[in-house]
């Protein structure tokens, strides 16, 4: 088993961080824990890297418990903290022979491990990390991360405040790492990102709401949902979440996704109720539910 958790709560003060977390994520697997900011990422993340302890229950990484065996933890996990925290006044080679100095390597030795990543900065690699762009840290503490070889990988929102081109590469780089048999659990507050796990956990103010793969999770979801359109998005939010009948009322792009409470719902009632609110250029079509729309259909 690559990571198991049990039970897992945290508290500072009168807030609780979280609450009763229970899963296992099997060894190789890429593990996806998806939810927004302040639901409890960041705290599990920690906890399992035995930088904090929890209140209540217990875990076990790559076969070590998170507290009695921390030091063969740290041996055996690669961390990537959601803040880029290598040494800005260093440059890009200093930091990484620095991280593999630690773990009693050497780059040379691990270099494989890390080839596909560090080509793309090496032409870098007498920059002050300070001085790199947001993809290029990314890689970099990536880098750093996997210089010692190791179990499991903990990847906390990684591509946040990243570009779309930089967050691809990155995922295409996590499914290579995978194939060489590592486990990885990955954090995101994107839920396009939650598509390119094998599983995930939906987690929302430190609870687990659902744990499935991201096709079945998406097919759970209990309604018909529609693409609603109109002239005027702020008016026909406000006109939907005052129907009688709404189920639920979200902004999605261009569109509403709107889900309705009978199970006869004719799209044309609602399409009569906008043109008597005014509304012009009215277009409801069925689409298919995402993740996100799972999410917050769980988080209600």
């Amino acid at each position: 088993m690559g990571i198991s958790v049990n039970h897992i709560s945290k508290s500072y003060k009168s807030v609780k961080a979280l609450q009763d977390i229970s899963f296992e994520v099997k060894k190789g697997e890429l593990f996806g824990l998806i939810g927004p900011d302040g639901a409890g990422k960041t705290t599990l993340f920690r906890i399992l890297t035995t930088l904090l302890f929890a209140d209540e229950g217990t875990a076990t990484v790559a076969g070590f418990d998170v507290v009695n065996n921390y030091k063969n933890i740290r041996h055996s996990v690669g961390y990537m903290p959601g803040k880029f925290s290598l040494y800005q006044d260093l440059t890009v080679e200093e930091n990484l022979d620095f991280f593999a100095t630690i773990f009693g390597t050497t780059v040379e030795e691990n270099y494989d491990l890390i080839k596909d990543i560090y080509v793309q900065i090496e032409p870098f690699k007498n920059r002050r990390a300070g001085k790199l762009s947001g993809g290029m840290k990314q890689k970099l503490a990536l880098s750093c991360a996997l210089i010692h070889k190791p179990k499991v990988l903990f990847l906390d929102e990684p591509t946040t405040g990243v570009d779309p081109v930089s967050r691809k590469e990155f995922w295409d780089m996590l499914k290579r790492l995978q194939q060489k048999g590592i486990t990885i659990l990955v954090s995101t507050p994107y839920m396009d990102e939650a598509a390119l796990c094998d599983r995930i956990a939906l987690i929302q103010d430190g609870k687990i709401l659902e744990i499935d793969t991201p096709q079945a999770i998406v097919k759970h979801y209990p309604k018909p949902i529609y693409n609603v359109s109109a002239n005027n998005m702020y008016n026909l939010i406000n006109s939907l979440n005052a129907y009688e009948y709404n189920h639920s009322v979200y902004p999605f792009g261009e569109f509403v996704h709107y889900t309705d409470k009978r199970t006869d719902f004719n799209p044309e009632h609602l399409k009569t109720y906008l043109e008597f609110k005014n509304l012009l250029n009215i277009e409801i079509e069925e689409t298919k539910a995402t993740i996100e729309d799972t999410f917050m259909e769980l988080a209600k």
